[in-house]
């Protein structure tokens, strides 16, 4: 039942994949300044990206762009939690931002992870987002007071968390992200690379099967 469940949850992650082009570069959403930042060679991760695993001798590393409203993430997410219990100590884990503008709520949810990353609460907001999908993903109007809500749960401060969420930078560091997966040919969510390489497990069984396989590799 979990193997048919993961398949029918990459199934949407292609039809997302095939609609994202689309999505992205819609005439009519508009894409904010991306174009009219410093182009630079799209990377897989960097110094900045937010690694939800370090171990001391990392062998490999996985990283997965997504979008806390994407539902096929929201799916994949108890999987990468499994995966990274069991391959922690090994691999490094990464999570980039990649919010699809079809979304309502994806690009302020990535904002609010990375106003909570200021604060040392990056993991935190991310399983928190996730984990509680169901109750605010595909809504029409902004949830920006539930994810205040989350905020405080959290302990944040609210003032530093606030002017985080507005500032320019905030959003910047997201676009930063999405114009990595643009320039890495990503078009949907969730999408993954293991040191570098676009994979597409169809189940976790799969997913373990290479990561195990990198791993052995002299």
């Amino acid at each position: 039942m979990k193997k048919h469940l993961y398949i029918a949850v990459v199934m949407v992650a292609s039809f997302a994949a095939a609609l994202g082009s689309f999505l992205l570069f819609s005439p009519d959403e508009p894409r904010g300044s991306v174009e009219a930042e410093p182009v630079v060679e799209a990377l897989h991760v960097r110094e900045s990206s937010h690694r939800l695993t370090r171990p001391e001798d990392s062998e490999l590393t996985v990283v997965e762009f997504l979008d806390f409203e994407c539902e096929a993430c929201g799916a994949v997410y108890p999987v990468v939690e499994e995966l990274r219990e069991k391959y922690g100590d090994r691999v490094t884990f990464v999570a980039r931002y990649f919010p699809m503008p079809g979304h309502r709520n994806g690009e302020l949810a990535a904002r609010t992870v990375e106003a909570a990353a200021r604060q040392g609460k990056f993991e935190e907001m991310y399983g928190k987002l996730f984990t509680t999908q169901a109750q605010w993903g595909e809504a029409k109007e902004s949830k920006l007071t539930v994810f205040r809500g989350y905020a405080e749960q959290l302990g944040l401060d609210m003032e530093e968390f606030d002017a985080a969420l507005e500032d320019p930078a905030t959003a910047a560091r997201v676009r930063a992200d999405q114009r990595d997966g643009l320039g890495l040919g990503v078009q949907g969510t969730p999408t993954f690379f293991l040191d570098g390489e676009r994979v597409s497990p169809s189940s976790k069984e799969e997913f373990e099967t290479l990561i195990t396989e990198r791993l052995s590799r002299p």
